[in-house]
């Protein structure tokens, strides 16, 4: 038991420092951008470098989990994480830019499928929706914390930020060199129920199809409303920087204590599909209110709630395909990393062409997506399974 929490601690530590590393680099993006005199057009294609290679990665790595063992690919995807942001910080050209980003969306799909498939390894049934409560938790408090100190660390150059995190993820590689071990995979009877399905057709079998389009619906209409907040809130209500960091941050650290405190009991008391589709019309609607707000309080607590749905629905969907994926967790996790990439490189584009007919129009789109993810949800039945955990 006691090594088991140990592990648990180290890969959730491991996330905490790559999502923290990824957010020391944010306050310092403009400035960087400015120094190297690239056109928005080039930024906003820096940020869809990663989710793109991200997309195409997470499939194959994905599969050299199952094949190679969490643990490579945990240390693999942190030095090549590492590898990515230290280039960043060194370059001086475009197109060492753009290399650093695709191999930082290559190192998140080695990392989030392995990190995954490693939980679901060592928790039983039921211990697994806490631990990936943890999981989810452990990546929002690292987008927390992970802007404030990079804005404190940039005060002493605009490439410190990225030199820490190289540092940061490094030593998380070595540490978890050290501290890990390969975990015992599950026994499940799964294979029984998707017979005859190999490779990229195990996507459309019923036990994985709705709970894969429902990630790409989350994150495609969470994409759509993240990207063009700060925007709307600036066009519409003329918001400083401080309004939106404030909201943003307090949405996060909701978040957080919601993945923490509510998503096992809520998980134990409605089941995984239940909490989803409660948390898509709760998140339909929150995002719907945001056209409708317009004090600064009211809109301080919409945005601030928006963000408790759609982070209760991402650990209960990998929670579900945890339980479904058996010996097969990478591949899993795989997929839900490739889906939820589709979903981050077509959101903001469609949002940003609503965005420019009126402010409105990309919330109005997500709540329509996040409507048909609660229609989906009504045909998606939980398959039985005999599912024996770690002993």
């Amino acid at each position: 038991m006691m090594k088991k929490n140990i592990m648990l601690t180290t890969v959730l530590i491991n996330l905490f420092i790559a999502f923290m590393g990824i957010g020391l680099v944010i306050p310092v993006l403009p400035a960087l951008i400015n120094e190297l005199g690239l056109s928005g057009s080039a930024a906003a294609n820096l940020v869809a470098a990663f989710a793109l290679t991200q997309l195409i990665a997470s499939p194959i790595a994905g599969k050299w989990t199952d094949k190679y063992g969490r643990k490579r690919m945990i240390v693999i995807g942190l030095i090549l994480f590492s590898l990515s942001e230290l280039l960043f910080g060194l370059a001086q050209s475009i197109s060492l830019l753009f290399a650093s980003r695709l191999l930082g969306g290559i190192s998140a799909a080695f990392i989030m499928p392995a990190v995954t498939a490693f939980i679901a390894d060592i928790t039983t049934i039921e211990e697994r929706p806490k631990a990936l409560g943890y999981m989810s938790a452990a990546i929002s408090t690292g987008f927390i914390v992970g802007p404030g100190f990079g804005g404190f660390l940039a005060e002493i150059g605009t490439r410190v930020p990225f030199f820490a995190a190289f540092g940061l993820a490094f030593i998380a590689a070595i540490f978890s060199m050290m501290a890990l071990r390969e975990p015992q995979r599950q026994k499940t009877d799964v294979e029984e129920m998707v017979p005859g399905t190999t490779g990229f057709r195990k996507i459309f079998s019923p036990v994985f199809f709705i709970a894969f389009v429902i990630i790409f619906i989350l994150s495609f209409g969470l994409a759509a409303f993240e990207s063009l907040f700060a925007l709307f809130t600036d066009h519409k209500y003329g918001f400083t920087p401080k309004d939106i960091a404030i909201m943003v941050t307090g949405g996060g650290v909701v978040g957080a204590v919601a993945q923490i405190f509510l998503f096992d009991r809520l998980n134990k008391w409605l089941g995984e599909i239940r909490l989803i589709r409660w948390c898509l019309i709760v998140s339909a609607v929150l995002v719907y209110c945001v056209t409708l707000v317009n004090s600064y309080f009211m809109i301080l607590l919409v945005t601030m709630t928006v963000f408790v749905g759609f982070d209760l629905v991402r650990p209960a969907v990998t929670t579900y395909l945890s339980k479904v994926a058996g010996n097969e967790q990478g591949f899993a996790g795989g997929m839900n990393s490739m889906f939820t990439s589709l979903g981050n490189v077509f959101g903001p584009v469609i949002g940003g062409i609503l965005f420019d007919i009126h402010l409105d129009y990309p919330f109005y789109f997500a709540t329509a997506t996040l409507a048909a993810g609660v229609i989906l949800s009504y045909f998606w039945k939980k398959p039985k399974l005999n599912v024996a955990g770690p002993s």
